[in-house]
Order: C-alpha cells, then structure tokens, then sequence
C-alpha cells in the first residue's frame, strides 16, 4: 500500500506515515522507534491544536468514537493505537515538557502543552489587555467560561494557574482570593 496523506473530517490533515502499519506500533529498532516518536508527538500537539483538546487519556485508545479517534486509529489499514504505546507515548511527551500529568500522580491522563505556559500567559495578557479588562479582579471560572467565547475558553484550571503563575513572576498579575475562590489581576506591562 502506498503511504498517502489523508484529510479527516474534522478537516485535519493527516500525515502520510499514518498509513504505515508500523507507525502503529512501539518498534524494538530504536532509532526507528525515535522516528515514529518524533512524529507522533507532532502529531498528538498539531491535532490537539486543531481540536483544541487539553486532555489526553490511555483509555482514549480503547474508545471508539472518541475526541481522538482520527488519529489513534485507521480504519483504512486496520490498525489502532494500543494503550500500553500511548502510555509510552504520553510519557515521552511529558518527559520533553510538552505535557504534564493531571491529576499529579498518576501516568493515565497529561493536559497536552500545544502552547506551553508562557505563550498561555502571553494569550491571557494579551486578552484582558485587548478587551480592556487590566486592574480589573477576575476569578479563574470567568476567564474559563467567559459570556463571549475567547482563545481561554475552556483552557484546563492547572494550566491557567500556570500561565499565570508566569505573569506574576514578570509582574503583569497578581492572584488574588475572592469569595469564590481565586481570582486574578493583570497589570500593564511594566507595572
């Protein structure tokens, strides 16, 4: 079978090697095994990105019809993902910073870093500057859950906290407790 490109129906486009037999399976070989690594966390951050999808699961390879079955399975050449190589795979990916385990203490489920915290904190800043919202106190469900949807929509809690854990240390935030739990104030550049 020729490897060719596909384009889901999510409308991302699949790279060829996804129609390699191989590609689905961990391989004893370990520069070829590096390879399809490599390529595999391309893949996992660039459609993650695309379907805007924080969290990644072991059981997502078990779930047919799941948020990521386009890409942990091809129905074309018979083959899936199997959980024991997307554990392996969500191991490399946290071992190279690109996830993180949540919750903490176990090696199931990461939250995908497709922007890593600082370029999350470069979002937020941006956003509660365009939309006129600095010195203004925001609790972290308003910035997740806003009434007009926003590139923070929906952003994982543990994630947030770290982007802006990012602002405060430059001095554009500052947590805050509110009744509600935490909230948030951003700061001009150069406070």
């Amino acid at each position: 079978m020729q490897l060719s490109a596909q384009t889901t129906q999510s409308g991302f486009l699949l790279p060829s090697i996804h129609s390699a037999h191989a590609f689905f399976t961990q391989q004893p070989n370990l520069t070829t095994q590096k390879g399809f690594t490599d390529n595999w966390i391309r893949l996992i951050l660039s459609y993650a990105r695309h379907r805007r999808l924080f969290f990644l699961r072991v059981e997502d390879a078990e779930v047919a019809g799941g948020d990521w079955d386009e890409i942990l399975r091809n129905e074309r050449i018979n083959r899936r993902v199997l959980p024991t190589y997307l554990t392996y795979l969500i191991a490399e990916l946290v071992s190279r910073n690109l996830a993180f385990y949540e919750p903490a203490k176990q090696a199931r489920a990461v939250i995908l870093l497709w922007r890593l915290p600082e370029e999350w904190a470069d979002v937020l800043h941006s956003w509660a500057t365009a939309t006129g919202q600095l010195n203004t106190i925001f609790t972290f469900y308003e910035i997740t859950d806003p009434p007009v949807p926003s590139p923070l929509s929906g952003i994982p809690g543990p994630l947030l906290r770290r982007a802006i854990s990012n602002l405060t240390r430059s001095g554009r935030a500052q947590t805050i407790g509110v009744a509600d739990g935490e909230g948030v104030r951003f700061f001009a550049v150069g406070k």
